[in-house]
């Protein structure tokens, strides 16, 4: 197969308008696509080394003029200098109230777990300093909290149904049991009914 643009022209011109015009509607930007592939072909018709492959680089050639022409013709707007943050809530009413309950649950918790979160949540300590304060390696401390947390987490959730906005947070609650009730200000949203006595 000859590798020179008088070949190209001649074997794939019908072929070329044909793959644009079934891309882009309008007559004229389909002309210009086909001028610009032309003019591309003929600047870099040199560089192809293999003849074999003629066709497949004459449609990538084709594709990325369309692919340009497409771009170039988005709607751009400019950007302000400033561009205004979403408001974030000054105050999680519903984390707020749920923080307050989680002081008898964490008080339920056993000794060894209880003392590892109240130095962490309370006291600020982080996990190295805790792991000082008890004489433990800082992977012990790491596990001590997280398996903490994780009891926490189950306790909450067994008591509570929780509300979550699009970004995680909890936006609401609804008591489940009797313990919510005793350990949770403000009632939530819904408590639940007490449970019916056989």
């Amino acid at each position: 197969m000859r590798c020179d643009f008088e070949h190209v022209h001649d074997e794939f011109d019908a072929r070329l308008r044909r793959f644009v015009r079934s891309r882009v509607w309008d007559p004229e930007s389909a002309e210009d696509i086909l001028q610009d592939v032309y003019l591309r072909i003929h600047t870099h018709i040199g560089t192809l080394r293999d003849c074999s492959r003629l066709p497949a680089w004459l449609f990538q050639i084709t594709r990325n003029a369309i692919l340009d022409h497409h771009r170039a013709r988005r709607p751009t707007q400019e950007l302000k200098e400033e561009v205004p943050q979403p408001e974030e809530p000054e105050t999680d009413e519903a984390m707020a109230e749920l923080a307050r309950g989680l002081a008898p649950m964490i008080e339920s918790l056993p000794e060894r777990y209880r003392q590892a979160l109240s130095l962490t949540l309370h006291e600020g300590l982080t996990q190295q300093e805790l792991a000082r304060r008890l004489g433990i390696s800082l992977s012990g401390a790491k596990s001590r909290v997280q398996r903490a947390r994780e009891r926490l987490k189950q306790m909450l959730l067994e008591c509570c149904h929780l509300e979550f906005d699009r970004r995680g947070r909890i936006v609401g609650y609804q008591e489940r049991c009797r313990c919510c009730a005793r350990s949770l200000p403000g009632g939530g949203v819904t408590p639940a009914p007490p449970a019916a006595r056989p």
